[in-house]
């Protein structure tokens, strides 16, 4: 349903030609490796073992049982270019404009949610301060600490078409018109997204709708 090459064309101005030192691995390998690392929920040490242990990764990586293999530190360097360059959020859209081209993402509805993404209490950064990004935040009268992600789907078919990462304190409301893609006529959410109608960013949205439209 996606074209790898499409994908692999929008990342080839940010990856490393090898021109000199040891040549780098195909782009299109690295790529579908942070994909299996998504979909499996997988460490980049995971990932590298995996490699070994399963030929079915190997053979959609594009590898074969006799060639050498992306190690964890070739696998975190990838993605800290994706990150870098703000790639992700470009990969996302173009996924979507594919699978919306196809009629797979229909966009009359969305429906928005959150989730917690936990980190160890001790993280920080280098400077040896915690990171800002990690925060303690309360779900179900339990304590949480780390991240959200803030995710809108297509209603019908369940794709994701929008996700946001904020520190782990921040309330849903806050992020739920954020999660929109604009072309909706009803969107879905569950209580903590009461009042996200009444927000500034909600006004201004329909603002800028009532003029797109005028």
């Amino acid at each position: 349903m996606v074209s790898w090459a499409a994908l692999v064309a929008l990342i080839a101005p940010y990856y490393p030609e090898g021109r000199t030192g040891r040549p780098p691995f195909a782009l299109g390998t690295m790529l579908r490796t942070q994909f299996l690392q998504q979909w499996f929920s997988l460490s980049d040490t995971a990932m590298e073992e995996a490699f070994f242990d399963t030929p079915l990764y190997r053979e959609f990586a594009r590898l074969d049982e006799f060639s050498r293999m992306p190690d964890e530190s070739t696998i975190l360097r990838f993605r800290h270019r994706l990150g870098e360059h703000k790639l992700a959020d470009a990969i996302l859209a173009m996924v979507n404009e594919l699978l919306s081209s196809q009629g797979l993402m229909l966009k009359e509805g969305s429906a928005v949610d959150a989730t917690l993404i936990a980190a160890p209490s001790s993280t920080k950064n280098k400077e040896g301060r915690r990171v800002p990004e990690m925060h303690s935040s309360k779900k179900a009268n339990q304590l949480h600490f780390g991240m959200k992600a803030h995710i809108g789907v297509d209603a019908d078919s369940g794709l994701v078409h929008t996700v946001r990462g904020t520190a782990g304190h921040v309330a849903n409301v806050t992020e739920g018109n954020s999660l929109q893609h604009g072309e909706e006529t009803v969107v879905y959410a569950d209580s903590g997204y009461r009042g996200a109608d009444k927000r500034l960013d909600a006004r201004l949205r329909a603002l800028a709708g009532d003029h797109a439209s005028g």
